[in-house]
C-alpha cells in the first residue's frame, strides 16, 4: 500500500500558532493575576461581585479596627476587583505621596461621576490633559497670593458670625454653614453675601450637596458592581432627576456673571476669570458650570464641618481652649480684633487647629484613587486597577505617631521650646496631585473663625446636654449632629458689638 502525504492547508498553522500565542498570553496573565493576588496587602475574605467589599456601617471606625488587625496596608477582594485601604501615616507617605503619579487617576464611578455629574465634575475627572486644564483653571484662583486677596472678605464674614452668635447662640452650625456659603459664594461667583442660611440660594445649594455626598459613598449604588443597571427603567430617575437640579442651579449663577460682566458691573469672582480666559481653558458651557459648582460645593461644605469641629473641640476641651485665648489675650490683646497679620504668633492657635482636624478629621472616608501600573511597597502589591483609599480616620489614629490618638492633646504639635513641628501630618486635604486645591482659602477661613471665636467667647458644654463627641454622619464629609454649646462673652456684650461694628460685605 502506497501512502500519499496530505499538505497540512497554508492557514492552518497560523491559526495553532496564534492560538498558542493567545493560551501563553492567558496563561502567563492568569499566573501574573494570580501572583498579585498572592502579593495583596492582607485583609477580610474576598466577596463576590456583587456583595459589598468595604463595611456598611460606621466606615471609617470598621477601617480602623481592620487596620489594627491587618496591619497599615489591607486589601478588599470583590469579585476581580481589588481595592486597597491605607491606614497609617508613614504608610501614607509612601504609598500616597512618594507614588503619588501611580494615584493621580480616579476609579469608574457610574452613579456618580457619569450620571449624576455626567462626567463634568473635577472631583472625578481622569487623569490625563483635560484633569490638568481643570486643575490649571482652578489653582490660578485658589493660589497662595490668589488666596491673600479673600482675607478682607473672610474676616467681615467671621465677624458676622460672632453676630449671629450673640443674637442666636442654639444655631451655631447654621452660622458656620452660613459663613461658608457667603465666602465661597463671593469667592466663586463674586455674588454678595446671603442674609441668613433660609436664602433660597443657600437652600438650594445645601439640597443639591446633600444629594451629592448620599450619592459619592462607597457601596452606596449597586450599579457600581452592576453597570448593566444603568438601561433598568426607572433606576437612575433620582440621579437624573438630581443632575438637572444641580445643572441648572450652576448654570444660573454663570449666566448671572454673564451679565454683569456684559455691563461692567461684574466684581472679581472665579467665574469672571473662566469668562476671561475661555480660549485657554477650552471649557464648554456646562463644563465651566460645573467646574464652578464643583468649587462652591465641596469648599462651602468641608469648611462648614471643620468650624464646626473646632467649636466641638473647645467646649469639650477647656484647658486646650484655655492655653490658646491666654496665648490670644498676650499677643492680641483685648483692645482690637485679632487679624491676619497675628496668625504667625498664635501657635497654640495652630496646634489646636491641627489636633481638633486630627481629632475628627473633616472627610474620614477619604476619597479613591486608581492605580495605574503596580505598586510595590514593602513585599506586598496594589496592581494596576485597584481602588485605593487613604482613610483619614484611621491614619490621625496611628499610635506610633500620635501616641494615646484619642486624648485630646494640642501640644503634640509643639516641641518642647513652643515651636511648631513640622515633622507631623495627618493628610487633612488630601494626598499628592489630588490635593484640594482650595487649602489655602480653607485654612484662612479656619484661622480667622477660631481666633475670632476664641477672642469673644468662652465656649463650654451645658451639663445638662452634654455633647457627644462620636455623632457624625457616616458620609464622605463629617457632619456633626446638633449640639448645644454655651457662649459666654470674654468682653461686655455692649462692647464686643460695638468693636465688632456694622459688617459690611
Amino acid at each position: 500500500m502506497i501512502l500519499e502525504t496530505v499538505a497540512e492547508p497554508s492557514w492552518l498553522g497560523g491559526v495553532i500558532a496564534a492560538t498558542s500565542a493567545l493560551a501563553l498570553i492567558y496563561g502567563t496573565r492568569l499566573l501574573s493575576n494570580a501572583k498579585k493576588h498572592a502579593l495583596l496587602p492582607p485583609g477580610p475574605p474576598a466577596r463576590w461581585f456583587w456583595q459589598k467589599a468595604l463595611p456598611s456601617a460606621n466606615l471609617a471606625r470598621a477601617i480602623e479596627g481592620l487596620v489594627s488587625e491587618y496591619g497599615p496596608v489591607i486589601s478588599f477582594r470583590q469579585g476581580s476587583q481589588v481595592i486597597v485601604v491605607i491606614g497609617r501615616v508613614q504608610a501614607a507617605w509612601e504609598i500616597m505621596e512618594k507614588e503619588g503619579g501611580a494615584l493621580v487617576d480616579r476609579p469608574r464611578s457610574i452613579a456618580a461621576g457619569e450620571i449624576l455629574s455626567r462626567g463634568m465634575r473635577l472631583l472625578f475627572e481622569r487623569s490625563g490633559e483635560r484633569f490638568r486644564r481643570l486643575r490649571r483653571a482652578v489653582h490660578t484662583h485658589l493660589q497662595p497670593k490668589a488666596a491673600e486677596t479673600y482675607q478682607g472678605i473672610q474676616t467681615a464674614n467671621a465677624q458676622s458670625v460672632i453676630l449671629d452668635i450673640l443674637d442666636d447662640p442654639k444655631n451655631h452650625q447654621l452660622h458656620a454653614r452660613r459663613y461658608a456659603a457667603s465666602v465661597i459664594l463671593r469667592i466663586t461667583y463674586g455674588k454678595s453675601t446671603p442674609t441668613s442660611v433660609n436664602d433660597q440660594e443657600v437652600v438650594r445649594i445645601n439640597k443639591v450637596g446633600r444629594n451629592f455626598l448620599s450619592v459619592v459613598l462607597p457601596g452606596a449604588y449597586l450599579i457600581e458592581r452592576i453597570p448593566l443597571l444603568r438601561y433598568v427603567p426607572g433606576y437612575t430617575r433620582d440621579l437624573d432627576q438630581w443632575h438637572d437640579e444641580e445643572l441648572q442651579l450652576f448654570t444660573e449663577q454663570v449666566d448671572r456673571v454673564k451679565s454683569e460682566v456684559a455691563t461692567n458691573v461684574a466684581g472679581p469672582s472665579f467665574v469672571r476669570t473662566l469668562l476671561e480666559n475661555t480660549d485657554n481653558h477650552q471649557l464648554l458651557p456646562d463644563e465651566m458650570s460645573y467646574l464652578a459648582g464643583s468649587l462652591f460645593g465641596a469648599g462651602s461644605d468641608t469648611t462648614a464641618s471643620a468650624i464646626t469641629i473646632l467649636i466641638m473641640a473647645a467646649a469639650c476641651h477647656p484647658e486646650a481652649q484655655t492655653r490658646v485665648q491666654e496665648e490670644i489675650d498676650m499677643v492680641v490683646g483685648r483692645e482690637r480684633l485679632p487679624s491676619f497679620d497675628d496668625e504667625d504668633s498664635l501657635l497654640q492657635l495652630k496646634a489646636f487647629t491641627h489636633e481638633a482636624l486630627r481629632w475628627r478629621p473633616i472627610t474620614p472616608i477619604g476619597f479613591a484613587h486608581r492605580a495605574t501600573r503596580d505598586i510595590i511597597w514593602r513585599g506586598q502589591c496594589i496592581p494596576e486597577g485597584a481602588t485605593v483609599f487613604g482613610n483619614h480616620w484611621a491614619i490621625t489614629r496611628d499610635p506610633d505617631v500620635f501616641p494615646d490618638p484619642e486624648t485630646f492633646d494640642p501640644q503634640r504639635w509643639l516641641t518642647k521650646d513652643g515651636a511648631f513641628r513640622g515633622d507631623l501630618r495627618t493628610f487633612t486635604y488630601g494626598f499628592g496631585r489630588r490635593v484640594c486645591p482650595g487649602q489655602h482659602v480653607a485654612n484662612r477661613s479656619i484661622y480667622i473663625n477660631l481666633a475670632l471665636l476664641l477672642w469673644s467667647f468662652r465656649l463650654a458644654q451645658n451639663p445638662a446636654a452634654p455633647i457627644d463627641t462620636s455623632a457624625f454622619s457616616g458620609g464622605v464629609i463629617a457632619h456633626a449632629a446638633p449640639f448645644e454649646v454655651i457662649f459666654t462673652p470674654r468682653t461686655e456684650e455692649k462692647v464686643l458689638r460695638d468693636m465688632l461694628g456694622k459688617v459690611a460685605v
